[in-house]
């Protein structure tokens, strides 16, 4: 059993204003409102987590960010996620919310109670959507990693969950925890389903997934050429990142950069 804990507050950005278009990089931080939060669920436990909203403007759509195995190395901050939040509130008007699911630690704390296969996390994914509602959060989309992909199918399909989503996108499914009665659970909701799926994913390729998730009629499969289970690579991260942004926005969706200007700040270590 993991107690919560709450360090200190991370530093905030030392933004630089570049007149001119500078590149994006691994470590560009671009500004935003970024608050630590606390997420409770109905069996008792705290979860930590990091709410980030655009700077200036009231959010068009929310991300809430279901990370990888965390007895793998998943947690709030695995990189498509921490670079979403550094990043997408600027870029594309979008609120981030990211969270530690029950017994993960990061740099910003470890969440209550212990890693649960993904049978007590249905509680965590419930305490997510309840903040997203209680701060009246517009739009909000699913969006899962890897382990966090079973959760959504899992969890964003049953019926008190998925009355308050938009759709979701899935980022390298493995489909081991989630099975057919999943898929054809959200087949039922009609909700988007947008999946990405790496041309080498050590788990489910995309003929395989294009297999599995007819099931889906409303999924759409996005096959990645080149990229691998955890999308290592900027060129990689943009591409999720824009696909990201065209399922919550679609027509609307903007060309994300890969320049900017304007207040930039670099991520240190």
């Amino acid at each position: 059993m993991v107690a919560v804990t709450t360090p200190a507050p991370a530093p905030r950005p030392a933004y630089k204003l570049h007149r001119e278009p500078t590149a994006l990089r691994s470590n560009t931080i671009l500004p935003a409102q970024r608050e630590d939060i606390e997420l409770h669920t109905a069996d008792g436990l705290t979860l930590v987590g990091e709410l980030a909203v655009p700077a200036a403007v009231t959010p068009v759509a929310t991300l809430v960010t279901l990370h990888p195995l965390p007895t793998h190395g998943g947690f709030m901050d695995s990189h498509v996620y921490k670079k979403a939040a550094w990043r997408l509130p600027e870029l594309a008007g979008m609120a981030v919310l990211r969270f530690n699911t029950r017994g993960t630690c990061s740099p910003r704390g470890c969440s209550d109670g212990r890693f649960e296969e993904g049978i007590g996390e249905a509680a965590d994914v419930a305490a997510a959507l309840d903040f997203v509602r209680e701060r009246g959060l517009p739009n909000p989309w699913l969006v899962g990693w890897s382990f966090g992909t079973e959760l959504t199918l899992k969890y964003g399909s049953q019926p008190q969950n998925a009355e308050q989503i938009r759709g979701s996108v899935l980022l390298s499914p493995p489909l081991h925890r989630a099975d057919d009665a999943d898929l054809a659970r959200w087949a039922g909701t009609g909700l988007p389903l947008s999946v990405l799926v790496p041309e080498f994913d050590d788990y489910l390729r995309p003929a395989e997934a294009a297999e599995r998730f007819a099931a889906v009629p409303q999924a759409r499969l996005i096959p990645v050429e080149g990229a691998k289970h955890l999308w290592v690579g900027e060129k990689y991260v943009q591409r999720v990142h824009q696909e990201i942004v065209n399922a919550v926005l679609g027509a609307a969706a903007p060309t994300l950069p890969t320049e900017v200007s304007g207040p930039v700040a670099l991520a240190q270590g």
